[in-house]
């Protein structure tokens, strides 16, 4: 690797990154430069301590590792992690999407760029070898799994130590969505152990945001991605512990084990007990019926609106198709770069958006509603280059040359790795509280399940993955927080009953 040097401490200085609040890999190393120098290490779980104890210098120290997390990342000369890839590939795409969702510093070089090349040679590299994570010293990983990634850079954290088989906790989160950090956040500073799943990055979909405008405490709004990025260091901040990318595999209940879920974890040797669980895997967009649309998926169709994708999307026509907040937020912030921003409905109003967000949408000059449309085929080479869509009131069809198109409908809960016990509506959603009285667990029990309680007593569930839950990010944040409440109540109750 190629030393650079990021900044120069004077005495009494203070250097660091957030990474020593999460655990992760450190992005540089310090060094002193005479004799006279000395360097006071201090480790992470002593520093968390300290922030515990000495709140006034814990602000301080924070907001300063916060800044210059997001100068790196914001820095075009920043010569850390790098991911060489081939123009407009979608491994690449995938590649430089995780590391940015994970606010991992990076940059992403195209191989055919004069640098690739140049780097290619250098490292000894070729087309084959793509796409290629080259980490700060230098050292080339040909084709590396998300996994691998995540290793590298330190999101892939160990549950448990080695030969060690089980990992325990009091409380397990599976999905790192709104829902879910709100709950780790609020877990973790009551003092419960607690281990949070997330299969690619935090946020979910609110993550993806580009700008929430109504969400308390920020009048000016806040992109999703900061938001829950924030919320995730302030549970770091409380002892709660991430792995990125773990995917809870299956769930098996014991109600008379005091540890009484057991869950399966991908890649992991151990199985994580729990004393409880919130289950907050929110739910995903549905896929577009339409015609080629397999062949474009990371290619022109894409289910987030960020940076990434506005880069693609610049001086073009793209399409957004749904009528919910997540698409109008997007069709706003891609319109500030696209020439023209096609929103297709296949209703008639926009009644689902916020009342704010749809007159900001209608008013938007480059922004054109398409009711009564959907997308019936999608064609292009290597790339989408074009959309067809149809009016479904009058049958006609119209062809748009298109980069891009981003599918923001409907909504998929992700519930299919948990057992039959946990009881779910007729669209898969988690049924809690007052609709699960008759649940078999719950006969004969001295309590009541909670208002987020499912139907396995201490398993609980919050945000977009709950039947009849508000699909909004406020709702989940105030049902993550909700959730730690009724896990308490739980708690007592299994201590009291053994």
């Amino acid at each position: 690797g190629t030393e650079q040097i990021l900044a120069t401490a004077r005495e009494r200085d203070f250097m660091g990154d957030v990474a020593m609040l999460q655990g992760t890999s450190a992005l540089a190393s310090a060094r002193v430069t005479s004799p006279e120098c000395e360097i006071l290490y201090v480790p992470a779980d002593k520093l968390r301590r300290a922030f515990a104890e000495l709140p006034g210098v814990s602000a301080t120290i924070v907001n300063a590792l916060i800044m210059r997390r997001r100068r790196l990342r914001r820095d075009p000369e920043f010569a850390g992690l790098r991911v060489l890839a081939a123009s407009g590939a979608r491994e690449g795409h995938q590649l430089d999407d995780f590391l940015d969702k994970n606010h991992i510093p990076h940059r992403l070089i195209e191989f055919e760029s004069e640098q690739g090349q140049a780097l290619s040679k250098r490292l000894h590299l070729t087309s084959r070898d793509l796409p290629v994570l080259i980490t700060p010293a230098g050292n080339p990983l040909r084709k590396p799994s998300l996994r691998e990634v995540a290793q590298v850079v330190g999101l892939l954290r160990p549950l448990a130590f080695e030969n060690e088989t089980e990992i325990m906790s009091d409380l397990a989160i599976v999905g790192a969505g709104p829902a879910g950090l709100a709950a780790a956040v609020y877990a973790a500073s009551e003092g419960l152990t607690t281990v949070v799943l997330e299969s690619y990055a935090p946020g979910g979909q609110a993550g993806s945001s580009s700008l929430i405008e109504n969400f308390f405490g920020f009048p000016t709004g806040i992109s999703g991605g900061d938001l829950t990025w924030l919320a995730q260091l302030q549970a770091y901040r409380f002892g709660a512990k991430f792995s990125t990318p773990s995917q809870a595999l299956s769930l098996h209940y014991n109600d008379a084990d005091e540890y009484r879920a057991c869950l399966q974890v991908d890649g992991c040797g151990a199985v994580l007990r729990a004393k409880s669980v919130l289950i907050a895997t929110g739910a995903d967009y549905r896929r577009l019926d339409a015609e080629g649309r397999e062949q474009f998926e990371g290619m022109g169709v894409y289910y987030a609106a960020t940076a990434l994708e506005g880069q693609i999307c610049r001086g073009a026509t793209v399409i957004v198709v749904g009528s919910g907040n997540s698409a109008g937020q997007a069709a706003m912030f891609l319109s500030e770069g696209a020439a023209k921003v096609l929103l297709v409905l296949r209703g008639e109003n926009l009644s689902k958006m916020s009342t704010y967000l749809s007159r900001r949408v209608e008013v938007k000059e480059n922004i054109e509603i398409l009711f009564h449309t959907q997308v019936r085929k999608l064609s292009g080479g290597k790339m989408l280059e074009e959309a067809e869509l149809e009016n479904t009131k009058t049958g006609e069809r119209r062809v748009v040359q298109t980069p891009a198109i981003f599918s923001m409908i409907g909504a998929n809960p992700c519930t299919e790795w948990l057992p039959l016990e946990i009881e779910r509506d007729e669209k898969g959603f988690i049924k809690t509280g007052s609709d699960v009285l008759n649940a078999l667990a719950w006969k004969g029990n001295e309590r009541q399940p909670g208002p987020l309680e499912t139907s396995l007593p201490g398993i609980f569930a919050a945000g977009d993955v709950r039947s009849g839950s508000v699909k909004r990010c406020a709702a989940a944040v105030g049902e993550g927080g909700m959730a730690i409440a009724g896990v308490q109540t739980a708690l007592a109750a299994s201590a009291d009953r053994g």
